[in-house]
């Protein structure tokens, strides 16, 4: 099952592990339950405190496994083959149980450890979803810490029945005692937040108890990262408020254009940012959104939880979001069938039809992606061309299950209450109305910039942008901005850093400039 090189990697693995593991495999007849023995008796080749134990019939989901100690009840399964992004949260969930520590913070150990009630998760992902592990190491974490939680992590593509009943159209989806508990990108904090109620306000009374920074960074992304850097570097009190550190870049699949780095893919990129920024005295502050901005000489900004930072100088990097179609049906049947992620969410639409909405490379590429998964795509454009660079578009013409429809404007999505059935679009061209019969309806029709929260503080462009200056200045002293909700063209990751280093740069000089005395001020001017 594993490859002499990834056994290889495993075995120093598991090198790292002091205490035994029973491994419990609930099999059937199966092809998927004799690919989980060849991977089960892979793994226990690579370490003598590993024993695998197989059972029929013995009412757990076949194929799955427990993975826990000798003589104590498991607390984490695994329901199908945890390969493709997944492979590393078995191997994590092995080393945990396995008696080696766990990365998270002391604080966060100690909260799990103290929840009180009984948790039963389960979670259903996909091998191709990159937003899968994070949810699924969470709770596999917090599942060997407290025993009174359990998790069982659930392959969607090898359990389409129970994913039909359930009406799972989007990975991860978690359930928590039977009754969904979230869906989307999940990381420890968030989902302890969720379940511990009174996390948030404690967490507001810590933040508002923080002297002002000199550099407060709003956003988590390449741009707040570089920002965050650059401004610690020069041993000024930085601070960074995260909706989520990472942003954007958490659900982008791969990397292939960033100078140095040949490729990878959003997660672990994300992961070298936070990395990076940790490496200096830069106060993170997790799950933070902001709600208003207040001028001043000590800039204010509300957090949702009713907390206020306070700072000399503020960088705005809150990036951008998809965008909506804004028709409708979309609102109605998101995550039931109306979704943004084709790798995350293409397997759980496998033999059905699905269309695409937008023509440029991420709806090419999104569509391209599918057609090895589903029974036929149909590919929807409002332009009168696609605008996807040619050597995609070459392979999308090449896949014979793949329809394109030009001057194409979705109006509906139409559904039965509980899921797609279908997309009506409007040919530009003759003005005749069309209903397509689907059950999938993946949008990849652009970004919005993260800045509705900051009309009428700082000007913004037409597009809802903030409008920054050639040092990343906007129309406010002391505030600054960086990265894709900016009006600085071309919105990529490389740009963004280095959008965020320069507003870094700004501030400080910024902060030389006021802080200054009056006669220093005059020599710095001139």
């Amino acid at each position: 099952m594993l490859d002499s090189n990834l056994k290889t990697q495993l075995k120093a693995y598991l090198e790292r592990i002091s205490q035994p593991i029973e491994i419990v495999a609930s099999l059937d007849s199966s092809a998927a339950s004799g690919e989980m023995k060849a991977l089960l008796a892979d793994i226990a080749e690579q370490s003598s405190l590993i024993t695998v134990i197989e059972k029929q019939g013995d009412g757990e989901r076949a194929p799955s496994f427990s993975i826990g100690r000798p003589g104590a009840e498991p607390g984490l399964r695994f329901a199908g083959l945890p390969m493709g992004h997944e492979f590393t949260s078995l191997v994590l969930a092995l080393l945990q149980v396995g008696g080696y520590p766990s990365k998270a913070a002391q604080d966060v150990i100690e909260q799990i450890r103290n929840l009180d009630g009984d948790f039963t998760f389960e979670t259903y992902f996909s091998q191709s979803c990159q937003n899968c592990p994070d949810v699924v190491q969470a709770l596999n974490l917090m599942s060997v810490l407290n025993p009174k939680i359990r998790h069982v992590a659930i392959d969607g593509a090898l359990f389409q029945d129970e994913v039909n009943e359930r009406k799972v159209m989007a990975v991860p989806t978690i359930f928590l005692n039977g009754q969904t508990f979230g869906q989307g990108r999940m990381g420890l904090e968030e989902i302890l937040a969720k379940i511990d109620t009174g996390a948030v306000d404690r967490e507001a009374a810590k933040i508002a108890a923080k002297a002002p920074f000199d550099v407060l960074i709003i956003g988590g992304g390449p741009a707040g990262a570089a920002a965050a850097v650059y401004a610690a570097r020069k041993g000024i009190r930085t601070g960074v408020a995260s909706e989520r550190f990472g942003g954007q870049v958490l659900d982008t699949m791969a990397i292939e254009n960033f100078i140095s780095v040949k490729e990878t893919d959003g997660p672990h990129f994300a992961a070298a940012l936070e990395e990076h920024v940790k490496a200096y005295e830069v106060d993170i502050m997790n799950l933070q959104r902001a709600e208003s901005l207040t001028p001043g000489e000590l800039v204010q900004v509300e957090l949702s939880s009713g907390a206020v930072l306070k700072a000399k100088t503020v960088i705005l990097a809150t990036g951008a979001r998809w965008r909506d179609m804004n028709v409708p049906g979309e609102k109605e049947y998101r995550t039931k069938g109306v979704t943004y992620c084709p790798h995350c969410d293409g397997p759980l639409f496998k033999g059905k039809r699905v269309a695409v909405i937008g023509g440029g490379n991420s709806g090419v590429e999104a569509a391209i992606d599918l057609a090895g998964v589903v029974a036929h795509v149909t590919l929807l454009e409002f332009a009168a061309e696609l605008r996807a660079d040619e050597v995609l578009q070459r392979k999308l013409r090449s896949l014979p299950n793949v329809k394109v429809i030009t001057q194409a404007q979705t109006t509906e999505v139409t559904g039965d209450g509980e899921k797609v059935n279908g997309l009506v679009y409007t040919d530009r061209a003759t003005g005749e109305s069309s209903k397509l019969a689907l059950e999938g309806v993946f949008v990849q029709i652009g970004l919005l910039p993260n800045t509705d929260w900051l009309k009428g503080t700082v000007e913004l462009s037409k597009h809802g942008e903030i409008v920054v200056d050639a040092r990343g200045a906007t129309s406010v002293p002391g505030v600054f901005a960086a990265g894709d909700a900016t009006t600085v063209p071309y919105k990529q990751i490389v740009i963004a850093a280095g959008d965020g280093a320069k507003a870094a740069l700004s501030a400080f000089d910024h902060l030389i400039r006021t802080s200054a005395p009056a006669e220093t001020k005059a020599a710095v001017a001139a």
